[in-house]
């Protein structure tokens, strides 16, 4: 099975996560707080949403803590990533990315941003995102 784990502040990164988890075959779609480690660790494949908060960093009461526990958990994993922004240049995506690669896990993609609101442009974007977890 596969998971969709993410955190949305606005609902913008809770759409995109919907779209992925529509266009996955077994998926079943978490909100983080829901999320644990067993979760990743028995997961075939799995995406992870956050928008970008603050000076360009995860969300830090529940991603952050929740990202750093699944180190392990993600090893040889293949993963994709996503999330909405308001305003930068994507440094928390990249930032993310090369974490993901540091802890082992198999990215199949270059992390998905939208900024704000996703049109059907970019929802339509990240279901084909999630075929490469298929």
């Amino acid at each position: 099975m596969k998971k969709v784990i993410f955190w949305s502040g606005t609902g913008n990164t809770e759409a995109m996560a919907e779209a992925i988890c529509e266009a996955l075959d077994d998926a079943e779609l978490l909100e983080v707080g829901d999320a644990t480690v067993d979760d990743v660790a028995n997961a075939d494949a799995i995406a992870f949403g956050c928008p970008s908060m603050g000076d360009e960093v995860l969300e830090e009461s529940e991603m952050e803590p929740f990202i750093e526990s699944i180190e392990d958990a993600v090893k040889g994993k293949p993963i994709i990533l996503f999330g909405s922004y308001d305003w930068g240049n994507g440094e928390w995506m990249e930032d993310w990315e090369e974490r993901m690669k540091g802890y082992g896990a198999e990215l199949v993609a270059p992390g998905l941003i939208v900024n704000l609101e996703p049109s059907d442009e970019d929802l339509e974007a990240c279901k084909e995102l999630a075929k490469k977890l298929n």
